[in-house]
């Protein structure tokens, strides 16, 4: 029971994360459009998104394993709730470009949600509970698409920043049933703090605490220090999933942004990745319409199936075989891509690569914390956080630009570097699947 409340109130918060994601695809053509910008101004709205995520995530990750876990994930979720309010009421470009990256460093909090979770669970149903956030970030990003269906029409964009920035709020209000994590204040050496926790769970779940004595974790010993991630063997482990992260976020989401590229070119020659002669550019700046909407719909709806996938597989074959899998599966499907003979084909291969890619970013966002020690847990998943926004930032490089030139080229790149994460994936030293979280 216990375990349950705290899923549903980092669920909520993902939700309100998502909110905000999703929503890059929906703010940026909508205000080229009304604010007659170019393609690069457009483009750098979602950019400096990524850029305050990148910097924020290894702030939030020190932040989380010096002050704590809780701490950490209130301050970010306000931070994101009062620049994400604030955005609504931009005057003008600058304003906005400034505000959103402000948002994006708070962004850059929300996987310590994860990490805290991931200390209150027992090995056994670990990787089920952490994927169970998976459901709410997809629920997310849905409930942004009909929100944008319903009041984009009629109140506009300012009204959607305003709308959507409300349930970080209502989160807010939840944290108060947020407790702190025990393996934090046990690596803290506050054994007091820690005992009053299980005590709390213990009474929620109607069970009595097992007998024995909780002990300190080194607590001389320094916490949220960059360095150690490359200390005491963990370099290799370190360095394979920085590699992984940067691909997993390049592949997701060139995946979104390819997906209205491929569409486009598709409608104007019948093949995919080709342009007319007339190009994008002179076709005019449109705001979505409701067919967007609903496209846009049915992608982010691809992602349950990946979900459920990896939910179903990752205790039976472990957390490496089943992201190697799942990253061959994406390989396979960009290839197809490459070589789409009709519509139905393309939208097919677009969501096995959708379904698939979200499957594997689901899977090391379980085996991440699990691979990390308490002292630097947070600060590892952190720093992957970080290295994975490089990735994000990249990727309309490729997505928007290199695509127009060649699709084949554009699609290839991404097939091969998710080929890269195979071998990275199969090359990491530890399979973290049942096996007890360590505290240094």
């Amino acid at each position: 029971m216990f375990q349950a409340r705290l899923i549903g109130i980092v669920g909520f918060f993902v939700i309100a994360d998502a909110l905000e994601m999703m929503l890059l695809s929906i703010l940026a053509p909508t205000i080229r459009c009304l604010w007659h910008l170019d393609s690069v101004e457009e483009a750098f709205i979602t950019t400096v998104v990524f850029v305050g995520m990148m910097i924020g995530s290894s702030f939030w990750g020190w932040i989380a394993d010096s002050l704590g876990r809780f701490p950490t994930v209130i301050v970010s979720a306000a931070w994101i709730f009062y620049f994400g309010l604030l955005s609504a009421f931009s005057p003008h470009y600058y304003w906005i470009i400034s505000l959103r990256c402000l948002v994006g460093f708070g962004i850059g909090g929300s996987p310590q949600s994860t990490t805290l979770l991931s200390e209150f669970l027992p090995a056994k149903s670990r990787a089920i509970c952490i994927l169970s956030l998976a459901i709410f970030w997809a629920i997310g990003s849905t409930f942004t698409v009909a929100v944008a269906m319903a009041v984009m029409p009629t109140l506009g964009w300012r009204w959607l920043l305003a709308i959507l920035s409300l349930p970080l709020l209502i989160f807010l209000i939840m944290s108060k049933w947020l407790p702190e994590s025990v393996r934090f204040y046990l690596a803290a050496g506050d054994r007091e703090k820690a005992i009053q926790v299980l005590k709390q769970c213990s009474r929620i779940n109607k069970k009595e605490l097992p007998p024995g004595e909780l002990k300190d974790a080194n607590t001389n010993k320094p916490r949220g220090r960059i360095v150690d991630l490359f200390l005491g063997g963990q370099w290799k482990t370190t360095i394979l999933l920085w590699i992984i992260w940067f691909n997993l976020a390049f592949s997701y989401y060139g995946i979104v942004l390819t997906t209205t590229e491929l569409y486009q070119s598709y409608s104007e020659t019948g093949k995919c990745g080709e342009k007319s002669k007339a190009g994008i550019a002179d076709c005019g700046c449109s705001l979505l319409t409701m067919r967007d909407y609903i496209d846009m719909m049915w992608t982010t709806l691809a992602e349950f199936p990946g979900i459920i996938v990896t939910m179903l597989i990752i205790d039976y074959l472990g957390r490496k075989k089943t992201a190697a899998i799942e990253f061959l599966a994406t390989v396979i499907f960009y290839v197809l891509l490459m070589f789409c003979s009709g519509r139905g084909f393309m939208t097919f291969c677009i969501f096995g690569v959708r379904g698939f890619i979200s499957g594997a970013f689901q899977t090391f966002f379980v085996y991440t914390p699990e691979v990390y020690p308490t002292i630097n847990r947070a600060l590892g998943l952190g720093c992957c956080s970080a290295i994975s926004r490089i990735g994000a930032m990249l990727t309309p490089f490729v997505a928007q630009v290199l695509l127009k030139v060649s699709a084949k080229l554009a699609l290839g790149m991404y097939a091969f570097l998710s080929a890269i994460s195979i071998i990275a994936t199969l090359l990491l030293p530890i399979e973290t699947g049942g096996r007890a979280m360590v505290e240094t």
